[in-house]
């Protein structure tokens, strides 16, 4: 389908698309045009409480000074894979319920290929909402790009899609599925473990062991590589201590069994990009299992989104691709101050944007005139 076809009528009230994942609760706000005027996220560690995420949404209230009327609401999930629930139907039935009670109007879920379900139908559709919030990216990049890979890389994990044709072409529609086909791969640039990245480093000349103990996450290195804004950073360090360069380097200084003091701080900073290194490879490996899927590699363009958007950006350099900045084809609201800020929110955010803009094109369409 293309741009054209996503019909945004001006005669609607704005609405919100909602990405409620374990660690962060993602909201975007668009106005009557389908425009991004508002993005707000929210660290939200619901494996503490279902309360964590009740007060996370009141919080986006806050920030999005949603003071116009909200003609619906758009949910994706993924927090269902959160150790509070018993199993993934019990997560999205529980996450539906709370946001029932606590926003009001209409509410729409997500399910995929199956679309919007209200929530009377949740519990029928809980296996097509749960975990699906990349393909709702991936349909709205579908709709502007007929040929492309898309690669969001966030906190936790990185969702790799390959779209021919102006479609999805996937081979996992759940994460079991998507893990087996390297469509999901669990690295992200916030909260993974470094013993999840290498089990050996170079440093200082040698390969050595990294420790099979949660010292440090991705977060210390990009921290220490520069390639972290603060922004982007709201998770909670491995030791519950400060996101300064020296906590870093205390951090990753213990993954290979050292103290800060041992080494100087160029020391762990190089440390830090061999870490990234490893990771880029990781992630690499995943991208071109999908690249052999398709033999039109020359006009393939691989299209980066999420807070860790700037390793696609490398990784698309280093095997000579096309790359095109997922904030190219989000649209800003006329008078929003600070676009360029707001286009990147969004890009970390595009789940939200994502089934937002969907959510409100299907609920247009669906609409008498």
């Amino acid at each position: 389908m293309t741009q054209s076809a996503l019909t945004i009528t001006a005669n609607e009230c704005c609405v919100i698309g909602w990405d409620v994942g374990g660690a962060h609760l993602k909201a975007v706000q668009l106005n009557t045009l389908g425009q991004v005027i508002a993005v707000s996220q929210v660290y939200c560690p619901l494996w503490r409480g279902l309360s964590v995420l009740e007060g996370a949404i009141s919080q986006v209230f806050t920030e999005l000074e949603a003071n116009t009327t909200i003609a619906a609401h758009f949910v994706t999930m993924t927090a269902e894979l959160v150790d509070i629930f018993p199993n993934r139907q019990a997560g999205v039935m529980q996450i539906a319920q709370l946001l029932r009670q606590k926003l009001a109007g209409e509410l729409m879920f997500y399910a995929g290929k199956q679309g919007f379900v209200d929530y009377a139908l949740v519990k029928a559709h809980s296996a097509d909402i749960a975990s699906m919030n990349w393909l709702a990216s991936v349909e709205l990049v579908a709709h502007h790009r007929q040929q492309a890979l898309f690669v969001d890389i966030g906190s936790t994990t990185t969702d790799i899609a390959l779209i021919r044709d102006g479609k999805a072409q996937v081979q996992g529609f759940n994460d079991a599925t998507r893990l087996q086909t390297d469509e999901l791969v669990y690295s992200g640039v916030v909260r993974t473990p470094l013993m999840a990245v290498a089990q050996k480093i170079s440093f200082l000349g040698h390969q050595v062991n990294v420790t099979a103990e949660h010292f440090a996450t991705t977060a210390d290195v990009y921290t220490l590589t520069g390639d972290l804004p603060p922004a982007g950073n709201m998770a909670e360090t491995a030791d519950g201590a400060e996101k300064s360069e020296q906590a870093s380097a205390r951090r990753i200084a213990r993954m290979i069994g050292w103290d800060a003091q041992d080494a100087s701080l160029s020391d762990w900073r190089a440390l830090a990009y061999a870490f990234k290194q490893k990771q880029l490879q990781q992630i690499k490996q995943a991208i071109l299992s999908q690249i052999n899927l398709t033999g039109d590699v020359a006009n393939l363009c691989i299209v980066g989104a999420g807070v860790g958007d700037f390793l696609v950006c490398e990784l698309a350099q280093k095997m000579g691709l096309q790359y095109e900045v997922i904030a190219n084809l989000t649209s800003v609201g006329e008078g929003v101050k600070l676009v360029s800020e707001i286009k990147k929110k969004a890009s970390i955010c595009f789940p939200a944007y994502a089934v937002a803009f969907l959510g409100m094109t299907s609920r247009n369409a669906n609409t008498p005139t």
